[in-house]
């Protein structure tokens, strides 16, 4: 940390939707030149209360003062004004626009006729690239950008529009290693200059990397401050669920038969130059991880399998019969289930209720002569809130105000509710908190305990080493390793193999 000058103070602040309390008197503030980390559980708070920072939200009651000034946001216009950014989970840049129009979005230079000047845009993008130390074509449109260069582009618009604090949520859920890396080396410049960033994350490796300091929410309420020099990351777990004996995830070493009948096998998958002849065999009650760089061709394979991706060649079998799936109804009859990477646009629709959401995949199997059992309707949604431990408990909330962890599980909930044989997970854990991880993870264990078998897709290595039997590591599209998970002695062993690291 560069200054012990508060850049920000939040004192006391108090917000509830709907008359439920999400925030309750929280004090929260942030030193000039620092990296301070704010965590807890989804639904802690976190988002909310620098949504409020941000002008999103207004305050109910309390004060916030930037450089020693009380400070009146209530807008993004006003967030601006005090040199506030923040670059959300889900980015704000207009994709067909390209990279300079992007970070001059609402701050267009115009020329003497007070035409747009996109000359001079381009030669400002140019400068605060440079500044930042990236290698961006700004005349790019943002839709050719991987991810990583998306995140970075909102962080020079923020930048460009004088940001002095910079809140990141979730910056890295679908950043690979080396692009975490990039993004960390300019952040540290950014904190050089004075810069301040509040950095929300469940990535507790990162937040030790990258963080100076650490404010913990629980329930809406401040539970502690520390330096992270002076705090494990124990002590964090504890503050963050409230529980001092949260389980941490150690793999079981179940044994897994193999001389039986596979329950599916892929021989020779071919999806475009992004899958390449791809071939492996699941067995029953076995978890099968897909371990890879971003771009590896990990999700390109999972959707051709349920048939959302067209495949280019290859077989299918499942029980030793070959089977055609076109498409994800085929997939689905097949004993098939899918939980997407992307829980917000492909698992859910979020304006539906919780109980439309988890009946959206089963309406067929609970009607009689095309008419819809209502007692069945109920007793499965009433089953899959209380398995999955969905809260609040209530069928007809608004899957929208749900946390992403409670999120996450109602689409699992759904596509376990079809009763299925293969179930394919993508990403399952991104954007949840420490304790929802390990309860998801569980669920993984518990569906494989069922005789079901299960194909998991994650860039958390912790995650693959503490429930997977077995591990493909995907590189360029093709099976560069198979691996037994008795074979990989720690989480540094895989990271090497998957950077494709000789050891």
């Amino acid at each position: 940390m560069s200054s012990n000058f508060n850049v920000v103070e939040m004192n006391d602040i108090s917000k509830s939707f709907f008359g439920v309390k999400v925030l309750d008197s929280v004090s929260f503030a942030v030193t000039s030149g620092e990296i301070h980390a704010l965590a807890g559980e989804n639904g802690a708070g976190k988002s909310t209360l620098m949504k409020i920072l941000q002008g999103v939200y207004t305050l109910d009651s309390g004060e916030i003062h930037v450089a020693g000034e009380k400070a009146s946001i209530h807008s993004f216009q006003d967030a601006r004004k005090y040199g506030i950014g923040m670059v959300f989970q889900e980015f704000s840049l207009v994709p067909e626009l390209s990279v300079a129009q992007n970070i001059f979005l609402d701050r267009e230079h115009k020329n003497s006729f007070h035409f747009f000047d996109e000359k001079e845009t381009i030669r400002q993008s140019k400068l605060v690239m440079e500044e930042l130390g990236l290698d961006i074509d700004v005349t790019a449109k943002v839709s050719t950008l991987g991810r990583a260069f998306q995140q970075l582009t909102e962080i020079a618009k923020a930048i460009a529009g004088d940001a002095k604090i910079l809140i990141l949520d979730e910056p890295t859920a679908s950043l690979a290693k080396e692009e975490v890396d990039a993004l960390f080396k300019v952040l540290k410049q950014l904190t050089a200059r004075g810069v301040s960033i509040v950095y929300i994350s469940h990535r507790m490796d990162e937040i030790y990397r990258i963080c100076d300091r650490i404010t913990i929410l629980r329930d809406g309420k401040k539970i502690a401050v520390s330096l992270l020099s002076e705090i494990s990351p124990q002590e964090i777990i504890a503050h963050i669920t409230g529980r001092k004996d949260v389980e941490m995830l150690t793999h079981e070493g179940k044994s897994v038969v193999r001389t039986s009948t596979p329950i599916f096998e892929a021989s020779g998958i071919q999806v475009g130059s992004r899958v390449n002849n791809v071939s492996f065999k699941l067995y029953p009650g076995e978890i099968l991880g897909l371990a890879g760089l971003m771009g590896s061709g990990r999700t390109e394979l999972v959707r051709a399998i349920f048939g959302l991706d067209k495949k280019d060649g290859g077989k299918l079998k499942i029980d030793g019969q070959d089977v055609v799936i076109k498409n994800p109804r085929e997939a689905i009859a097949h004993g098939f289930a899918l939980i997407p990477e992307d829980r917000r646009r492909q698992g859910l629709v979020m304006e539906h209720s919780v109980k439309q959401n988890i009946l959206a995949a089963n309406l067929s199997s609970l009607s009689h002569l095309n008419f819809l059992s209502f007692s069945m309707i109920n007793n499965v949604v009433r089953d899959s809130i209380e398995s999955f431990e969905v809260r609040p408990p209530e069928a007809n909330r608004e899957v929208r105000l749900l946390s992403g962890g409670n999120q996450q599980k109602v689409v699992i909930a759904k596509w376990m509710a079809t009763n299925p044989k293969i179930v394919l997970m993508d990403e399952p854990t991104v954007g949840v908190d420490i304790g929802t991880k390990v309860e998801i993870m569980k669920l993984v264990r518990a569906i494989a305990a069922e005789g079901k078998s299960v194909i998991l897709i994650s860039s958390e290595l912790p995650e693959l080493l503490g429930v997977c039997d077995r591990i493909l590591v995907i590189r360029k599209g093709e099976v560069a390793e198979e691996l037994d998970r008795k074979d990989i002695r720690d989480e540094d062993h895989l990271q090497m193999i998957v950077q494709g690291i000789k050891v």
